[in-house]
């Protein structure tokens, strides 16, 4: 299992507590990203730069969520700006990846070593409504696919927020939340996407705007948020609530859609499911298998009937379409910094506070259960 970081006190000790245990799985996100970036043609300088960018627009959203930045900087002895780099790394990369790599990549790949920086898709989300549930309660789950050398950066992070929710997210190491559920039974899943809108204006970036939602209490509050915001680039966010509600909240420079189930069970992958945003669409690499894993996702779901854990557990195992498949393997035959595997895959049981959570490509795996409410220091 990844490990597990108590995190409590004001924000910048939380962050301080996320750096300092997790100072090396820190080291290994600023390393697996700087090569990332190289890859889509941006040294690691200017990732930091850019990253630099986002600081108005996270301190907007929260200022708390800045000084815990600055917290995870100061524990795991990195600058602020590499932390800046990781949480706004969706905002970062062009809306092209993962495609072709940039001509000169390996040149800036060198550069990065030579000043210090190590070497070193996503994803299929499910949400099922009380209605639809097997357990009588809601559901939500995601495998979490993208490059399986970032699965050694994984943490899970469980905080006490003064004032606020207490939360569970399985995230990287350094960056502020992505899948997760708070005390209120509120939880969140997320989906790149694409549009050819990205990056032509500055926004929120997503993975601090997760961290903000884990403070809500419903689909509803969680909307009413994302509706004051503006945004650099696209993703989705599948949420749901201990009642039963459920939406994706698909965002891109040009506004929020939201798409709900009317009481059924939500799927989603890696493209646009609402007109406004299809119009947009960026060109999808086929390495994604984005509408064949939903169309799969949706038939699977389709055909169980009542859906409990075990189900869900079943169908993000499902490896029927090969490489293309909801549980994904990696494909040898693509350069490593295209090759998206399942890393990680989560069940979530929202009004319990658990996380089921498969730590590599889950038909390899067991699910090991992590709670909400297990200790957390005073």
């Amino acid at each position: 299992m990844f490990p597990v970081i108590d995190a409590h006190g004001s924000a910048r000790e939380r962050g301080r507590m996320h750096g300092a245990a997790a100072r090396h799985r820190v080291a290994r996100s600023v390393a697996t990203y700087a090569r990332l970036f190289a890859f889509c043609g941006i040294d690691w300088r200017e990732a930091q730069r850019r990253g630099e960018g986002f600081s108005d627009a996270i301190g907007a959203l929260s200022g708390q969520l800045l000084e815990e930045i600055e917290g995870i900087a100061e524990g795991s002895g990195r600058q602020a700006n590499e932390i800046l780099a990781l949480n706004a790394r969706t905002e970062i990369l062009p809306p092209t990846f993962p495609g072709d790599p940039h001509p000169s990549w390996r040149e800036l790949d060198a550069g990065n070593r030579a000043s210090g920086v190590p070497d070193w898709g996503e994803c299929t989300a499910i949400a099922v409504p009380r209605s639809a549930s097997a357990t009588g309660a809601t559901l939500l789950a995601q495998n979490w696919d993208w490059l399986g050398a970032q699965r050694d950066a994984l943490v899970v992070l469980r905080t006490r927020n003064p004032g606020e929710a207490s939360c569970l997210t399985l995230t990287e190491a350094g960056m502020l939340a992505k899948i997760g559920l708070n005390e209120h039974g509120f939880g969140v899943c997320l989906n790149i996407l694409r549009s050819s809108a990205d990056g032509t204006r500055p926004g929120t970036p997503v993975h601090p705007l997760l961290r903000a939602l884990l403070g809500c209490r419903s689909v509803a509050e969680a909307i009413e948020m994302a509706r004051t915001l503006g945004f650099g680039a696209s993703s989705n966010v599948l949420c749901a609530d201990a009642s039963g509600d459920a939406a994706n909240l698909e965002f891109s420079p040009a506004g929020l859609q939201v798409l709900r189930g009317e009481g059924g069970v939500l799927c989603h992958t890696n493209h646009f499911l609402a007109p406004d945003g299809e119009r947009g669409q960026t060109a999808l690499a086929p390495s994604l298998s984005s509408v064949p894993r939903l169309t799969r996702a949706r038939a699977l779901v389709e055909s169980r009937g009542r859906i409990g854990v075990a189900e869900l557990q079943r169908i993000l195992r499902d490896e029927s379409e090969g490489l293309l498949s909801i549980c994904r393997r990696p494909d040898s035959s693509l350069p490593a910094e295209a090759r998206i595997e399942s890393v990680a895959s989560v069940v979530m049981e929202l009004a319990a506070g658990q996380m089921h959570i498969a730590p590599d490509v889950p038909s390899l795996v067991d699910y090991e259960t992590i709670a909400l409410r297990e200790t957390v220091p005073a």
